[in-house]
């Protein structure tokens, strides 16, 4: 029999290597030019939506250093390469990333309404407030907004957009030829919002889509962060590093989202995860070593540390001497939240630099590692704790992922736990949310 609640699997692909995997382009199977290669775009979104996934996600930014991994050195803008995407499936959800830092509202809304209908009802927002404090000097602004800015301004953004998404009401294009009505005026109306960041007449010059308007997708693990995701976040895209801090997080953001009025079931929790499937779960675990080892340097993880910090560079210090704890200054504007966890970790600890760097960087058991039933029971395991709602898997070795979508995704089908087929062609409808109606 069917589980009640279903596991929702969305799919991370970050080509030649992002985060911690600066190596990953040595990989055979992927290819050298594969994060501008629309090509392997569509062929790994064809095989996820083969296994049924709910949807693709696209992570962005928009500042670079030369230390900074080979996916974000060269790689696509998400919604053109969404929209390239969306013409070659019918089923899978297309999310990606843009920030409501450094764009408009009306633009937005408008390129998003345009993949949703592209897709025919699969677009989703990844709404963020850029952590690279670099990208203003990118948009002409000498600093980065602090916190509660970027925060406010991301609130009323996403406010803005989902006002205009709503300009026409449901059946406003007539287009009727004996008649020669194309609009029904009275369904057409200007937003004119005017608040304290956005001042935006409208209306939006594109229809809705088949599932009313785009997905909001959220990840932030601030205070700040959180709140806007219960506010405004219909999917999360979180970390868990336990089954604990999976449920702690899990209640925290349903209870947020409940105090204000919204139903629990409204929003999809997913976090981001790490599997390795082996034949064993012994050669699962050596494969995770090897991954671990090949694909990072202690090198490279000391040049790319500082990114959380403001991109301050930490290798103008002793290695061995005490964590310079007074770098915490320079993540005011940016990755504040994981940059102050880091430097918490390393002086209670009193590590030095490179003990910090090690630390971060040593191979960690992932919960996610074995034969495809020990991968599967696992999953099963924690859905069933209410530590989340699914899985955003991070695409890293494509033989691994073909393991993960042919081996495992039938013993989580056959448990009752997956699809086995999807239940609508919106992202909205697979994903169990609700149409967003205007009439």
């Amino acid at each position: 029999m069917a589980s009640k609640r279903q596991i929702k699997l969305g799919l991370v692909p970050t080509g030649a290597g992002g985060p911690g995997n600066h190596n990953r382009w040595l990989d055979k199977d992927i290819p050298l030019d594969s994060s501008v290669n629309i090509d392997w775009y569509i062929d790994v979104a064809r095989q996820a939506e083969e296994a049924k996934f709910d949807l693709i996600f696209i992570v962005d930014s928009q500042f670079i250093t030369e230390n900074s991994p080979p996916h974000y050195l060269n790689r696509l803008e998400p919604l053109t390469l969404l929209s390239g995407v969306a013409t070659r499936t019918t089923h899978i959800g297309l999310v990606g990333t843009l920030t409501t830092s450094y764009n408009e509202p009306f633009n937005v809304a408008r390129r998003f309404a345009s993949l949703d209908l592209i897709s025919r009802g699969r677009a989703g927002w990844n709404v963020v407030t850029s952590g690279d404090a670099g990208t203003a000097g990118n948009y002409g602004r000498d600093e980065h907004y602090d916190y509660d800015t970027r925060y406010g301004r991301a609130l009323e953004h996403v406010q803005v957009a989902q006002g205009l998404w709503k300009s026409y009401r449901d059946g406003a294009f007539v287009r009727n030829r004996e008649t020669a009505e194309f609009l029904d005026k009275s369904k057409l109306h200007p937003l004119n919002h005017v608040g304290e960041h956005f001042k935006v007449v409208g209306p939006l010059n594109i229809e809705r889509s088949p599932q009313g308007e785009p997905v909001i997708f959220q990840a932030g693990n601030s205070e700040q962060g959180r709140d806007l995701g219960a506010r405004i976040g219909e999917g999360i895209f979180s970390h868990a590093a336990s089954l604990e801090d999976g449920q702690a997080f899990y209640k925290d953001i349903k209870g947020r989202a409940k105090a204000y009025g919204r139903a629990p079931e409204d929003i999809v929790i997913l976090p981001s995860t790490d599997i390795v499937v082996g034949d064993t779960d012994d050669d699962a675990r050596e494969l995770e070593r090897a991954y671990h080892f090949a694909d990072h340097s202690f090198d490279q993880a000391l040049a790319e540390f500082g990114r959380s910090f403001g991109w301050h560079d930490f290798r103008q210090y002793d290695l061995d001497a005490p964590f310079p704890a007074a770098a915490l200054e320079y993540a005011r504007s940016s990755f504040y939240t994981g940059a102050k966890r880091i430097t918490d970790l390393a002086v209670e600890r009193g590590f030095t630099l490179r003990q910090t760097i090690e630390h971060i960087r040593q191979p960690k058991n992932g919960p996610f590692v074995g034969s495809p039933e020990t991968v599967a029971n696992e999953l099963i395991r924690w859905f069933d704790a209410f530590a989340l709602d699914g899985f955003n898997v991070r695409l890293s070795h494509p033989a691994n992922f073909t393991r993960f979508a042919r081996e495992v995704v039938p013993i989580l089908q056959d448990k009752g736990y997956f699809r086995k087929e999807y239940e609508d062609t919106t992202l909205r409808g697979n994903l169990g949310l609700k149409k967003v109606p205007n009439p």
